[in-house]
């Protein structure tokens, strides 16, 4: 068995792009090795700024030989077909073929057996196929040649058992060698393993495994921080962008000047974040530091003080222009600010920002009496000043801190402290991880903005397609779902779709019935997705949309949470069972027939004993049922259906369904029938898989 050791030298590809490059190539190559029909025991790829490493273990040298068997026609056949099956399997006579004696007779077999390529002419093929074929979000042409990267290459390692494997790719063929450190190690290095490989880039100061730069960079902060008293905030993002960028990492810590400690941390943090890539430090009782860590790419003889003070210049410079628009956004109160909105298109066919401040505050204050005990004049406050930081000239530097800078400005103006929290959360959440409001002002802001936001896109059919979602509508939904259920707000969503479309007045062209029952599935659609992360089984939600006339979320969770432990009893399972078979018998009796059954029976035209058994029992728990749904007691509801478990088993082991007797065999039908309606009160059973 044998290695492969891959490289691809190029100019420093984008942070973001290289660890889907790597797994892009990692596939590939494992596709190409399996069509080839070559075995290995170990392939991992790897990333960084200026090349994407492979390795795969336990190749075989050489292709496994193969045998090809064909048959051809019986020997009795006319020589025609004889000629013609040899040609086209390159046997010269028939005496190339072997005979077997099948059942049906004697037939030619054409036995070709093919020896296996050498390993090293077959990865020629491979890898170069791989190269070709990988993805890349964007990628350039350089020179005079016409192949595309993404960015210019520099060279192709490729060795395989030792030997260089002959791979030619834009016009670069592969060697045993490839380069260090950009400025500490730039001499060539020859490496035929890649063991070698990884221990020689080491020296030259580079460190191929982007999982081990990352540890190495987490831990040099958090030691570095450790050392002054200080802690790194969690920053996955960060952290992996960071490591896309460094060979060779050197944290180091730096120092903001005082003169810009008053500024609020998250514009600090924004800007070292976003621009320059610095790690914001805290104390240990987590107020915002005046230090911050930095990753170098390179070792200098003073322990990186020159980067360091380069370093703080430019965050200097920086700062200052952040510290300008908050001392001069600070000069004019946040509501002076909301006519500006005027001059902001929310969407060419929906109006201006300021437009959809105006719907905000009708949208949040009816919903506001939907919730009921929420301060309706603080909840239009909010509405009002929510979008008012947009015309700031700090928003406009640093678009990122909308809402939060929104918070600061009403703060400084006055503004009651739940309008401030609210201009603050009104974006929130804006993913499955994001922390979701629970102020009540915050709540009714956030879920007008987004309910507005989707009524209007659904209004005008801009609907996601696809993966296309050039609005975020289904980020938007996402959130509303996430408002309403972790808040349990109860009330009807059509009603609020319906007020929504009114507030947008002639804009909308559509009509509103049809945009908010379309708003409404996708609202389900959303709302199986979001479940199903939380293991949530999709089926069940659609079985209890199914039933209609269903959109307060929180009730239909209650709903999909009895449901779920229903099912998972040996009752519920049992009874699901029995659903099905009956709903099958009526669904093909009923074709039969050419129109439904009624489901209404008289208990004495059934026949005496089980049947009739049957129908009592269910003449109870539809009244148990009727009861519970009423007073949205699904447990209750569920409980009484589990009772029918035993009658039906029965009903259906001793009785005869399609009756003799047309009578009893409508009267049995009808029956079934009347079990199913009575079960699709809660869900629609047939919707659930299993």
């Amino acid at each position: 068995m044998a290695e492969l050791l891959l490289e691809i030298l190029s100019e420093e590809i984008p942070a973001r792009m290289q660890g889907r490059a790597a797994n892009d190539l990692k596939r590939l190559i494992a596709d190409g090795l399996k069509d080839a029909g070559l075995a290995y025991s170990r392939l991992d790829a790897y990333s960084g700024p200026r090349r994407l490493a492979l390795v795969v273990d336990g190749l075989p040298t050489s292709q496994p030989d193969v045998t090809d068997e064909r048959k051809g026609p019986g020997v009795a056949a006319p020589e025609k077909a004889i000629e013609g099956f040899l040609k086209a399997n390159g046997l010269s006579s028939v005496d190339d073929a072997e005979v077997r004696e099948l059942p049906k007779g004697k037939f030619y077999f054409a036995v070709v057996e093919r020896k296996g390529r050498a390993t090293s002419d077959v990865l020629t093929d491979v890898i170069e196929a791989a190269l070709s074929a990988l993805p890349w979000p964007k990628s350039m042409r350089w020179a005079s040649g016409e192949t595309r990267w993404v960015r210019p290459l520099h060279g192709i390692l490729c060795v395989f058992d030792g030997k260089v494997v002959t791979v030619t790719y834009a016009d670069i063929s592969a060697t045993d060698t490839t380069v260090g450190h950009r400025f500490l190690a730039p001499d060539s290095i020859q490496a035929v393993g890649f063991d070698e490989y990884i221990e020689k880039l080491e020296i030259a100061k580079v460190i191929v495994d982007q999982d081990r730069r990352r540890t190495l960079i987490g831990d040099g902060i958090k030691g570095l921080a450790q050392s002054e008293g200080l802690t790194l905030p969690d920053d996955p993002g960060l952290l992996d962008e960071v490591t896309g960028l460094v060979e060779w990492p050197v944290p180091l810590l730096g120092t903001i000047d005082d003169e810009f400690m008053d500024v609020p941390p998250e514009v600090l943090t924004s800007a070292m974040r976003k621009h320059q890539k610095y790690f914001a430090l805290e104390t240990s009782d987590g107020a915002f530091s005046n230090r911050y860590a930095l990753v170098a790419n390179i070792e200098t003889p003073d322990n990186g003080q020159a980067i360091i003070a380069g370093n703080e210049r430019v965050l200097r410079a920086r700062l200052s222009d952040a510290k300008f628009f908050w001392d001069l956004d600070r000069q004019k109160k946040l509501e002076t600010r909301v006519d500006k909105l005027q001059e902001r298109v929310f969407q060419a066919d929906l109006g201006t920002v300021l437009d959809k401040v105006d719907r905000l505050g009708t949208l949040a204050a009816l919903i506001a009496e939907q919730i009921g005990g929420v301060e309706l004049v603080a909840v239009r406050r909010a509405a009002q000043l929510c979008k008012a930081d947009l015309s700031t000239g700090m928003v406009a530097e640093f678009p990122d801190l909308q809402g939060v800078m929104g918070r600061y400005y009403a703060q400084q103006d006055g503004e009651a402290p739940a309008v401030c929290e609210a201009i603050a959360e009104h974006y929130s959440p804006l993913g499955p991880s994001d922390v979701c409001p629970s102020s009540s002002i915050s709540v009714c802001v956030a879920l007008a903005d987004k309910i507005d936001t989707l009524v209007g896109f659904f209004g005008i059919d801009q609907k996601p397609t696809g993966s296309k979602d050039p609005y975020a509508l289904r980020r938007a939904a996402l959130g509303a779902i996430r408002l309403i259920l972790e808040n349990k707000l109860r009330f009807p969503l059509e009603d609020v779709f319906a007020k929504a479309h009114a507030g947008y007045g002639a804009v909308l062209k559509s009509e509103q019935t049809q945009s908010s029952s379309d708003l409404l599935d996708f609202f389900a659609d959303r709302l199986k997705v979001f479940l199903k992360e939380r293991g949530v089984r999709h089926d069940l939600i659609a079985a209890v949309f199914a039933v209609g006339n269903e959109d307060d979320l929180v009730r239909l969770m209650a709903r999909v949470d009895a449901l779920s432990a229903f099912l998972g009893s040996d009752d519920g399972a049992n009874l699901l069972t029995a659903y099905k078979r009956a709903a099958n018998i009526v669904r093909i009796e009923e074709k039969k027939n050419g129109e439904p059954f009624s489901g209404e029976y008289v208990v004495e035209g059934l026949e005496p004993g089980d049947a009739q058994a049957l129908a009592k029992s269910l003449g109870i728990v539809e009244a148990s049922v009727t009861d519970a749904l009423k007073n949205e007691d699904f447990a209750s509801a569920m409980t009484a259906l589990s009772t029918l478990r035993k009658p039906l088993d029965v009903f259906f082991e001793n009785v005869t369904v399609n009756a003799d007797d047309q009578t009893i065999r409508l009267a049995n039908l009808n029956l079934l029938s009347r079990i199913g309606s009575v079960m699709d009160q809660i869900a629609v059973f047939s919707n659930i898989e299993g």
